[in-house]
């Protein structure tokens, strides 16, 4: 019976769950899944990824060493990454530059976590990171709520005011490319009120004069999609600019931005 009780306990403080990590960006597809059991200690994992186990940063490191000796795609480069922990409640700093719209930081139990309010209905966005043209890519998680038929619109944006951007319209049930506010291409998206969705925009140049953008929408929780949902070809050189998020709160309701991230990618 004491023995019975023994590994038990033990097993316990061995389980894990990936949930209880804080990741900054999700794994590569390629990776598989990620360790079931984990040991319950709390460290700094490789690469930017965030905070999570011993066991997940062992599993990540020989997985960043098996892409390099395979010659899989490298891992991107961080540029630029927030997620609100480390700031206090209430107006942003001065590393945002907002255009338009009452943005500020919130807090709801132990998450921190960019908020546009409600009202006024319009369209709003503010940007973050360094000033890039091409080769990058940035992510952010998403939530927002419908009221009724009402439902808000949201995304996020590469190239400054006038570059391109990744947004989910749940009124027309798309997930949309735009450059400025030309719509470019779209495909269907569902979106489900109140649940949190994972954002993924780049511009990628192919070749000489050729760009790709592309991007992937998927809910928190699922696995990120392999494929680019979403893509257009290019061939007007891209102008340099922040990356950012934007909002139209058109059911009145809040939207939520967490876990910003900008990154170099290779060609």
């Amino acid at each position: 019976m004491m023995r019975q009780l023994f590994w038990a306990i033990l097993f316990a403080n061995l389980s894990v769950s990936l949930a209880a990590a804080e990741l900054r960006k999700p794994f590569p597809a390629h990776w598989g899944t990620p360790p079931e059991i984990q040991t319950q200690d709390y460290v700094e994992l490789p690469d930017g990824y965030g905070h999570g186990s011993s066991t997940l940063k062992h599993w990540i490191t020989a997985n960043l060493t098996k892409d390099k000796t395979t010659g899989s795609a490298p891992s991107p480069t961080v540029l630029y990454s927030q997620d609100f922990e480390k700031l206090s409640a209430g107006p942003l700093t001065e590393e945002f530059m907002v255009l338009g719209g009452e943005f500020v930081v919130k807090a709801e139990g132990t998450n921190k976590f960019l908020e546009l309010p409600g009202a006024p209905l319009d369209t709003f966005a503010v940007q973050f990171g360094p000033g890039e043209r091409e080769n990058v890519a940035v992510r952010a998680r998403v939530l927002g709520t419908s009221k009724g038929r009402r439902t808000p619109t949201f995304g996020v944006g590469l190239g400054g005011v006038s570059g391109f951007k990744l947004q989910v319209a749940p009124g027309k049930k798309a997930l949309e490319l735009l450059k400025d506010l030309e719509p470019k291409t779209n495909v269907s998206f569902d979106w489900k009120s109140g649940e949190w969705v994972q954002l993924l925009l780049q511009i990628r140049q192919v070749k000489e004069g050729e760009w790709r953008i592309e991007g992937k929408a998927w809910a928190q929780g699922s696995t990120e999609p392999q494929d680019w949902m979403i893509s257009f070809h290019e061939k007007e050189e891209p102008i340099p600019g922040k990356a950012s998020v934007l909002g139209s709160p058109f059911s009145g309701t809040p939207i939520w931005f967490d876990d910003l991230l900008v990154e170099k990618i290779g060609k």
